[in-house]
C-alpha cells in the first residue's frame, strides 16, 4: 500500500526544507496565538515567514493541514512545561509549587492571551471536529499528569482512599482554565490563584 502523500513528502524534505517548514510553523503559532486563528490566513503566515505561496502550499495543503501543526506544536510545549512541574509530585507542597509556577509563568504577560490549548479549543471546538478531537485528547493527558500525580498522593497515604485522582485532577483542570480566563479578561493573575486555591483546598480535604 503507498504511503501517505504527508509521509512520503517529509521523508524527502532537505535540511533547507526542514528549516523553512519549520519557519512556516512558528509563524502560525506566534500569529495564531495573538490573531487568533479565524483572523490569521495564510497569507498573515506567509508575509511573517518570509516565504512564498509555492513554499508554503509545499508544506501544508491548506489552512486545516496547518492549523492542526499548531495545535500539536502547542500542545507539546505545554504538556512538555507542566510534565517538568508535575513528573514528581507527590505532596500538597507540590500541587502548592506548581500553582505557584504556573501563575508566575502566566504573570509574565499579565495574564494576557490566555491559556494555549484552552484558546484554541474555545475558538475550534464547535467549528472543526478533527481539531476538536485532538484537543480533547491533549487535555486528557495534561489532566492525566496531574492524576498521576494525585495517585502518587494517595498510594503514599497523603491522600485518603476514597480520594478521586481523575476527578479531583478534572476539578483542578477546570480551575485552571476558568482561571486563565478571568486572567485574560482582567490583565491580572490574581483571580487565577483564586481559582486554583479553592480547588487546592477540595483536594486537601482529603488529605489523610
Amino acid at each position: 500500500m503507498a504511503e501517505p502523500e504527508r509521509t512520503v513528502r517529509a521523508t524527502r524534505l532537505t535540511a533547507r526544507g526542514e528549516a523553512t517548514r519549520a519557519r512556516i510553523l512558528q509563524a502560525a503559532v506566534d500569529l495564531m496565538s495573538v490573531k487568533g486563528v479565524a483572523a490569521t490566513t495564510l497569507d498573515d503566515v506567509r508575509a511573517a515567514s518570509g516565504t512564498s505561496k509555492s513554499q508554503l502550499y509545499h508544506h501544508f495543503d491548506d489552512k486545516d493541514a496547518l492549523v492542526q501543526e499548531v495545535i500539536g506544536r502547542r500542545a507539546q510545549f505545554v504538556l512538555a512545561w507542566h510534565e517538568e512541574q508535575l513528573r514528581r509530585l507527590n505532596s500538597m507542597r507540590g500541587l502548592e509549587r506548581w500553582r505557584d509556577a504556573v501563575v508566575q509563568n502566566n504573570a509574565l504577560r499579565n495574564g494576557a492571551y490566555g491559556c494555549p490549548l484552552g484558546s484554541l479549543a474555545s475558538e475550534l471546538s464547535d467549528r472543526n471536529e478533527r481539531a476538536r478531537s485532538e484537543l480533547a485528547a491533549h487535555f486528557e493527558r495534561w489532566e492525566g499528569l496531574i492524576a498521576e500525580g494525585l495517585e502518587r498522593m494517595r498510594v503514599a497515604g497523603k491522600l485518603r482512599p476514597d480520594a478521586d485522582p481523575q476527578r479531583l485532577a478534572i476539578g483542578l483542570i477546570g480551575a485552571l482554565q476558568g482561571g486563565y480566563l478571568l486572567a485574560q479578561t482582567k490583565q491580572d493573575v490574581a483571580p487565577m490563584k483564586v481559582a486554583l486555591d479553592m480547588a487546592i483546598d477540595c483536594i486537601r480535604a482529603f488529605k489523610a
